[in-house]
């Protein structure tokens, strides 16, 4: 039986929240039309072994020397022959119990889209409440840590940007989608938690260099993709607002992510004017008529609406 579904898993040194993580969709792995494929990018904790000797069925390939989350992404999209690929971050799972009939009927009853985005629990624990009252829906872009993508589309556009590193990959893809005519959309029937703690990684000893790759990611973006006349603007708000918010009132490793960041948009310019894709005005502005990326999906909101009906 040829394999329908792709399970496609990144990690690096987070052994014990990779093993919770298939402990929890070992009922996936188990199915004859999934097959599961994990790049190990430089781990040094043991997971490959740990990988080898208790999911042998696992398909695992190994970046001896890390070579970062979207070049590992890329790797694992080129290996995959099956029709659909999901991408699960190593400290998430599925909640949903049938997720894969869900995507599968998703996908049969719109042929345009292209790509899936889940509907995202952000926490350390699982929700107590589950239902949602949201209906499906075409966005802008969708979230790295949960989607899947409809493979013969994948091929139709550029790999991600293995330049950027960290972040901005979805929105690189997204721009690409839209540019060839195809959706992504919004799934909320299929929930899943990625188990972290959103406040404690603000405040984590790697701040400053994820705010240096987003602040990077975002410009590279607007000279991929915007049209010239926007980027002016574009760049000088996203400044400004980094000085107003945060370097004015005395948070100096702000000022130090935005000018190493500035410096890594001049370095990468060879590599923006050989890969731009700009949208016309037009395409523009249709484009931000779609809907917001859905990034988080909070319990209380579907209290709430539950409220409003009663």
């Amino acid at each position: 039986m040829g394999k329908k579904f792709s399970i496609l898993i990144t990690t690096k040194n987070r052994i014990q929240d990779l093993s919770f993580t298939l402990n929890k969709i070992q009922y996936l792995l188990d199915r004859e039309d999934v097959v599961c494929l994990i790049c190990d990018d430089g781990s040094t904790d043991g997971t490959f072994e740990y990988i080898q000797n208790n999911f042998p069925q696992i398909q695992l390939i190994k970046n001896f020397k890390s070579k970062g989350l979207i070049y590992s992404r890329n790797r694992l999209l080129d290996l995959v022959v099956s029709e659909f690929a999901i991408s699960i971050d190593d400290d998430l799972h599925f909640i949903t119990q049938n997720p894969l009939g869900s995507i599968e009927t998703a996908f049969r009853k719109n042929p345009k889209i292209g790509l899936i985005g889940f509907r995202i629990y952000w926490n350390l624990n699982e929700p107590e409440i589950t239902k949602s009252y949201a209906v499906s829906h075409r966005m802008k872009s969708f979230v790295g840590c949960g989607h899947v993508w409809r493979m013969s589309v994948w091929r139709e556009i550029p790999d991600y940007p293995e330049w950027f590193v960290f972040y901005g990959e979805e929105d690189f893809a997204s721009y690409q989608l839209f540019k060839k005519n195809w959706e992504i959309h919004y799934l909320p029937e299929v929930l899943v938690n990625h188990r972290v703690d959103i406040k404690s990684r603000k405040k984590g000893s790697d701040y400053s260099i994820r705010l240096r790759r987003s602040l990077r990611s975002g410009w590279y973006l607007y000279l991929l993709f915007l049209p010239y006349s926007l980027i002016p603007r574009k760049m000088s708000y996203s400044i400004w607002m980094q000085l107003k918010l945060k370097v004015f009132k005395g948070d100096w490793d702000v000022l130090a992510a935005l000018l190493l960041a500035m410096k890594d948009l001049v370095f990468a310019l060879p590599k923006i004017l050989k890969s731009s894709n700009r949208l016309t005005k037009a395409e523009y502005k249709s484009y931000q008529e779609l809907a917001d990326t859905r990034l988080y999906w909070n319990p209380e909101d579907e209290l709430q609406q539950n409220n409003n009906r009663a």
